[in-house]
């Protein structure tokens, strides 16, 4: 049967044949709609128009709202159809921007304080079914509209709780956006079977890391000590660097999707600094445990929306070179979760053709992370706060940074032996540490001493190229007065 939303009739006619209406409406701005004396008093005399005029709130968006839920909406005011007076309008599909309009009035309505249950009524009359992604678009827009970011990210956990159960696989009469959201969650899917994908690891760490929930749940519940557990959940901060490095920059800087990089990024960090706070506690009180349950339930939750939200979203953005390049950054991260990446053969492929590309034109330096111009590399290295010299494979004085040194570097130093700027007594000790360098006994003589009256420390370092082959020593002095007065 059809649902009509006759814009002439009073609210308490509308509530009274509509029930579901007074929360479509609250969540467009009638939040005194909830109150049974105001909608039977001047419920009775007020209509939508008129009420719409008095505070304020766009009509069109109250008629999206109520389309989105699946009314028909009739004799809407001639200056929002542009013509006469309308008949009942036909029913009109579930429009995305439609549906993300009345999504964000039920996130609005949980700022205000609403509470959860009533809310989470009035979306399950609403809403036979929503996709993530659009709950990630309905929040992304609170950002862009000014929302407070603290608030949004004080509702992430509730919007889980009010959404979680109505996410639905497609179905053949469903809106696009949620065929959208199957498609994603499938493209998702197909690129974790690919053995050592970025997403592959981060699935199956989120996979330990559940069974480290339920064993801590189980702990708890059993009053046996958890704390050991606890600490492996702790790696979970290595999980969440990794999206916080590699995922969600470029959501945000190359895609312009903000809500993961703006909601979830802080809420990994706050489940991250709790549970750094209850490793280091010391006795497991009933608040400590009380504590415990809510970190993991906090990353139970994060769990889900990394593969629900997030990892459908990367699937269906990011192209598979970006894929590859993440792959290969994810290697400087140290392994967690027990999880041990395994190897993505493609992408180590492209890693083996980009070797050895570094190239000098027209000014500019281009290595593999990056680019600089001539000028740029001379200020940086100058800016860095210690002396630096570099040798190469023949023993010849071939570079050293500008400004005020405590070991002298005449510019005629330069294209001569190493050997002859030592004293007699000295050299003796550079040879012997250049011959371990350059025969692999070793990469680093550090040395400590008092100069000019301060703490110093010189190191000699084996400079080699990514296969190991002796390219030159590396002298840094480092003025360490400074850092030995700060840790007395």
């Amino acid at each position: 049967m059809t649902k009509v939303i006759d814009l002439k009739k009073s609210v308490y006619e509308l509530v009274s044949e509509h029930p579901e209406a007074a929360g479509i409406m609250a969540a467009q701005g009638f939040s005194e709609i909830r109150k049974k004396g105001v909608l039977g008093s001047v419920g009775k005399l007020m209509t939508i128009p008129k009420g719409a005029r008095l505070r304020k709130i766009p009509l069109d968006g109250i008629i999206r709202a109520f389309r989105a839920a699946g009314f028909e909406v009739a004799n809407i005011p001639a200056d929002i159809t542009g013509g006469e007076e309308s008949a009942p309008a036909p029913k009109t599909a579930e429009a995305g921007t439609e549906r993300t309009e009345l999504l964000k009035g039920y996130l609005r309505r949980l700022n205000a304080g609403e509470p959860l249950e009533q809310v989470r009524h009035d979306f399950a009359i609403a809403f036979s079914s929503v996709s993530s992604s659009e709950i990630m678009q309905a929040e992304q827009e609170l950002l862009r509209e000014g929302e407070p970011l603290r608030e949004v990210q004080k509702l992430c956990d509730v919007h889980s709780a009010l959404f979680r159960d109505k996410i639905r696989e497609a179905k053949k009469q469903e809106p696009a956006s949620i065929a959208m959201a199957k498609e994603n969650a499938g493209r998702s899917r197909e690129l974790t079977a690919i053995d050592g994908h970025p997403l592959q690891t981060l699935t199956r760490e989120n996979e330990n890391l559940k069974e480290l929930i339920d064993t801590v749940r189980r702990q708890i519940k059993d009053g046996e000590d958890c704390l050991d557990t606890l600490r492996r959940i702790r790696e979970v901060g290595v999980h969440y660097a990794k999206k916080g490095d590699l995922l969600y920059p470029q959501l945000n800087v190359k895609y312009g999707i903000i809500g993961p990089s703006q909601v979830m990024w802080t809420l990994d960090d706050e489940i991250r600094a709790e549970l750094s706070s209850l490793t280091d506690a010391a006795g497991q009180t009933p608040l400590w445990k009380s504590r415990v349950r809510a970190v993991v339930q906090r990353a139970d939750d994060m769990i889900y929306k990394e593969e629900n939200i997030l990892f459908p979203v990367c699937a269906a953005n990011f192209t598979g070179d970006e894929w590859k390049q993440i792959y290969l950054d994810s290697k400087d991260y140290a392994p967690c979760l027990g999880v041990e990446p395994r190897v993505w053969a493609d992408a180590e492929q492209q890693a083996g053709a980009g070797a050895g590309k570094d190239t000098a034109q027209d000014g500019i330096i281009s290595l593999p992370t990056g680019s600089l111009t001539i000028a740029q590399l001379r200020a940086m290295l100058n800016t860095l706060p210690f002396e630096i010299t570099f040798v190469d494979d023949k023993d010849i004085n071939r570079y050293f940074n500008e400004g005020a040194k405590a070991f002298k570097r005449p510019l005629s130093a330069l294209g001569r032996k190493v050997f002859t700027c030592h004293p007699p007594k000295i050299e003796p000790m550079v040879r012997a540490i250049i011959d371990d360098f350059r025969n692999g006994r070793k990469d680093c003589v550090p040395i400590w001493m008092t100069k000019n009256g301060r703490a110093t420390l010189v190191e000699y370092m084996a400079v080699r190229d990514a296969a190991g082959h002796y390219l030159g020593t590396m002298e840094i002095v480092q003025d360490m007065e400074d850092a030995r007065k700060h840790l007395q």
